[in-house]
């Protein structure tokens, strides 16, 4: 059997930075051995930057690829939502080509597993060719109680369609919310209490008005809801901010992965006790609260471009918080890259160590995804894909660091 010796200024294990590394593979890119230099031998491949496991993306939105620079940058989340509405379409053929080429960029880039949302079957054909792992949040949207079996059901034969053909490498398909203003009660209970729904993904506090919408029944999304031509005079605000107003419909052994973040608070954590330790043990009617269970996805170049606001990262990580990144869709992004990503974290937080990042980048993730045993991490027996970031500046990623694929 063949090996490859790959040494770089530093390698990235998943969980540390290594200055005198030799990652040892065999000629499928299985992880066999890391050995300091002066024991790997003869034949080592040097490269001039880090190199790291794939990166994860742990949310994304493929179908829209064909939506790249459709919509105006910086409108707001409201009207963001609205132009998603009026402007998704295109043929089928385009739509594919959009998908095919958004996949290739992705693994150009480095990335090696995503975690993407699903409204249609339309990334299905593409996902089957194998290139990358995916888990397939099947995403269910429905404010209006009367409608919430229906909309259950329309989600479940998109589900159905991938359940019977993609399955692999472990179960890879879950029906998920879409956001805590878009879902009713009554669909929230059967999401949550759907088969084998073991790991789900919401979007979460993308803006303050949601916050706002929740807990007084007010705010902009109002209009949202009047321009879509729904009534929602039915609704009673739950007096609470959107974490504590939701979580209670979930299970302890369920595992959520919570989107974009911009408007989490101080007052989230003080109320609900969220973070990366125990969180207080509070029975509901409909589940148990483990804060164990959730991680809190960061998508800042999305954030900016929708809104120009950025999560206080600072506050999630002095919580403890369980953090991963993602790119979400080419239509509220300008690239899938995650090292794009960390780039924009850096330049606004560079305190952050680079390790940091990466960590959320690559073991962070592949735990979100349930794909720890797969990939993120240089172990052996894993697969978890090479990449190589060059243009590192004194340890940090610089303004000109590029990811590439090494395998």
């Amino acid at each position: 059997m063949s090996y490859r010796k790959l040494k770089g200024t530093n390698l990235f294990t998943g969980r540390e930075m290594l200055d005198d590394a030799v990652l040892i593979i065999d000629g499928d890119g299985v992880v066999q051995d890391i050995l300091p230099q002066k024991e790997a031998g003869e034949g080592i491949e040097v490269f001039e930057g880090i190199i790291s496991p794939g990166f994860v993306n742990c949310h994304c939105h493929l179908e829209l690829s064909n939506m790249k620079g459709l919509i105006p940058e910086k409108t707001g989340l409201v009207n963001f939502l609205l132009s998603v509405v009026k402007k998704r379409g295109g043929s089928l053929e385009s739509n594919r080509q959009a998908i095919a080429d958004a996949e290739m960029e992705m693994r150009k880039n480095g990335i090696i597993a995503v975690g993407d949302i699903c409204n249609t079957v339309e990334t299905l054909p593409q996902k089957l060719l194998g290139n990358l792992y995916y888990h397939n949040f099947i995403e269910t949207i429905g404010f209006v109680e009367a409608t919430a079996n229906q909309r259950f059901e329309s989600s479940y034969a998109v589900f159905k369609q991938f359940a019977e053909q993609y399955g692999l490498p472990i179960e890879s398909n879950s029906i998920v919310p879409h956001a805590p203003y878009s879902v009713s009660k009554k669909l929230f209970e059967m999401i949550a209490n759907f088969p084998g729904n073991h790991l789900l993904s919401i979007h979460n506090q993308e803006i303050e008005a949601e916050n706002d919408f929740l807990q007084y029944g007010k705010g902009d999304f109002l209009r949202l809801y009047q321009e879509m031509g729904l009534d929602i005079s039915f609704f009673k605000p739950t007096g609470k901010r959107t974490l504590e107003s939701y979580l209670p419909y979930f299970y302890k052994n369920q595992s959520l992965i919570l989107v974009h973040n911009v408007a989490t608070g101080e007052e989230d954590f003080a109320s609900m006790a969220v973070g990366g330790s125990q969180m207080a043990g509070e029975k509901s009617a409909i589940g148990q609260r483990s804060s164990a269970n959730l991680f809190f996805c960061l998508c800042p170049n999305a954030n900016k471009y929708i809104s120009g606001d950025l999560p206080d990262i600072n506050l999630l990580i002095e919580k403890d918080c369980n953090i991963v990144v993602g790119t979400d869709s080419l239509a509220s992004n300008k690239q899938l890259d995650i090292l794009a990503e960390l780039k924009t974290i850096q330049q606004h937080f560079p305190h952050i160590p680079t390790a940091t990042l990466l960590q959320w980048a690559t073991l962070n993730g592949a735990c979100a995804l349930q794909l720890e045993s797969i990939t993120g991490s240089f172990e052996p027996g894993k697969q978890p894909g090479i990449v190589l970031i060059e243009h590192i500046d004194n340890g940090k990623l610089s303004p000109q660091s590029k990811s590439s694929s090494i395998l």
